[in-house]
């Protein structure tokens, strides 16, 4: 191991760039602690190259591929996954997985024998996380190099630098405070959902902290009169289900994310996947859980970050790692964001928020809802904005282009697009995020109202189960047929979120509106 710990120059290795792997120096950094030790063990998630690109998602769902079609046509190759197998393992890591579906290796090796393949060196920060909490984490900043050898064969290479990467959408308020509050079967009939259940179907939640005591669930079940679901802890990259005594933290994510997947589908399997909150742990929770057997139905995802706050490989790797999910049949659903149109950046522009802005992904935005939760009549619907940091986000993506599905729609010009935006439009779709009209859950012993886009992705992702329940099918990229199916939206036509407005038809505020679930249920079975 020696002689690879410390190549001599004449037996160095030959490396090259890694296009997209460039960090900027962390946000707020409040203290640096030197190298990180160069005997520590560490995990990386490396990448490689599909052998065929997947086909451009057509205006319909496609039929889905099983793990080993994927793997077979668009997964690594044998060849690359053996160079790259071998030539980690001759330069001193140690190969953990070596997975051809999802083209996913996984390494371990020391701090010292890892910096060297990469060409990059770690240090010990301490700095202000996405949600403002100091976090000591390994730092880097520049591009990496990878093996010559590797060259167009590796596509990104992650947790090297373990920062924060993500925030969760959500904002919660005591219960004494809010002045309307929902139950989730209080929104099933407002929403007007198909009934069902959800037997049959499987709902998977990432979640990157946090976590829930089954005491929380099973009492929130039981004053709902509801006979809760199985849930499961998945752990991923060494986290797990960690639940603390903080309920305005993590706790209240996990818990907000469980109890409404399962009080509108309490007959579906949950699995809860806890990773950590870096590129890497979050890109393996999807993976893990897009992966399973069986595929779950939909995967609901409350987590983001601006766009422009991820590396670009990164960002492609999360989009393939998408696009393989829908490929499978399985649907994504990820928040829009809580900040506005800004989603909290301070250099006077739009920013969309990641992995919505993926077009792999139902983005859910977020509204304003009155109505009358006996009866479920809406009195008035209109776009989440209580302040820049308390408002759905939409806009427009800087990073994808618009998708054949989102072709045809109104660009809605905003102060910071003179030009007009180009990319693909955020969110897709919406549901109340408002915590002024928000959802009534159980948090760590404590009634809580929690609101947010993170609220919004649970909800669709439970009622993408139950449209699957009452078809019989799955649908992997959903968007096309509800593009197509306007009707069976209520169109959000009043407020603005920051610099974008709200107007007939889709806009980048609420995308198509709120859902009409029963109507949705007859135009997809209805077909073409």
């Amino acid at each position: 191991m020696s002689e690879h710990t410390h190549p001599t120059p004449e037996h160095a290795e030959s490396r090259v760039p890694l296009p997209g792997s460039e960090r900027p120096t962390a946000a707020r950094i409040q203290n640096t602690l030197g190298p990180v030790n160069p005997a520590h063990r560490i995990e990386v998630t490396v990448i490689l190259r599909r052998q065929e690109p997947l086909p451009e998602t057509s205006t319909e769902p496609t039929q889905p591929l099983t793990r080993e079609e994927l793997a077979a046509r668009h997964g690594a190759s044998d060849a690359d996954l053996s160079l790259a197998t071998e030539t980690f393992t001759r330069l001193g890591a140690d190969v953990v997985e070596a997975d051809p579906a999802s083209r996913r290796i996984r390494l371990a090796g020391t701090v010292e024998v890892l910096s060297r393949i990469f060409g990059t060196s770690l240090e010990e920060v301490t700095s202000s996380g996405p949600h403002g909490h100091d976090v000591t984490h390994r730092h880097r900043t520049g591009g990496l190099e990878i093996p010559a050898e590797l060259d167009g064969v590796v596509t990104a290479v992650l947790g090297l630098d373990d920062r924060p990467q993500a925030r969760a959408q959500f904002h919660a308020i005591p219960l004494a405070a809010s002045g309307t509050s929902y139950t989730p079967p209080e929104l099933a009939r407002i929403y007007n959902f198909p009934s069902g259940g959800g037997a049959g179907q499987s709902v998977a939640i990432l979640e990157l902290g946090g976590g829930f005591a089954q005491s929380d669930l099973d009492a929130y079940f039981a004053e709902l009169g509801i006979t809760g679901p199985t849930v499961r802890a998945v752990g991923v990259d060494g986290a797990a289900n960690h639940p603390g005594q903080d309920p305005t933290g993590a706790d209240g994510e996990v818990l907000l994310d469980i109890e409404v997947v399962g009080a509108l589908v309490p007959q579906a399997d949950i699995p809860v996947y806890f990773a950590p909150n870096t590129d890497a742990g979050f890109l393996d929770a999807i993976i893990n859980a897009s992966h399973a057997t069986p595929a779950p139905t939909s995967i609901s995802i409350s987590w983001g970050q601006s766009e422009d706050d991820w590396t670009a490989q990164a960002r492609t790797a999360f989009d393939q790692a998408l696009a393989d999910a829908t490929a499978l049949g399985v649907t994504v659903t990820a928040a829009a964001g809580d900040n506005g149109s800004a989603d909290g950046a301070t250099d006077g522009k739009d920013h969309a928020d990641f992995p919505a802005s993926s077009p792999h992904v139902l983005a859910c935005g977020g509204t304003r809802l009155d109505a009358d939760a006996a009866t479920g009549t809406i009195t008035s619907e209109t776009v989440w904005n209580d302040g820049p940091h308390s408002a759905t986000g939409g806009g427009y993506s800087d990073t994808f282009p618009v998708p054949a599905w989102q072709s045809g729609q109104s660009v809605h010009h905003g102060g910071h697009h003179p030009s007009g935006p180009k990319g693909r439009g955020v969110p897709d779709v919406s549901g109340v995020a408002d915590p002024q009209t928000g959802y009534k859950v159980r948090v760590d012993g404590k009634d809580m109202v929690i609101g947010g886009t993170s609220a919004v992705a649970p909800l669709w992702a439970a009622l993408i189960a139950l449209l699957s329940q009452s078809t019989s099918r799955t649908f992997g990229q959903i968007q096309p047929l509800l593009y197509r199916n306007k009707a069976a939206f209520r169109d959000i036509t009043t407020g603005n979120n920051g610099t974008y407005k709200a107007a007939a038809g889709w806009d980048p505020c609420t995308g198509l509106g709120s859902p009409d679930g029963a109507a949705l249920l007859t135009a997809i079975t209805a077909g073409p």
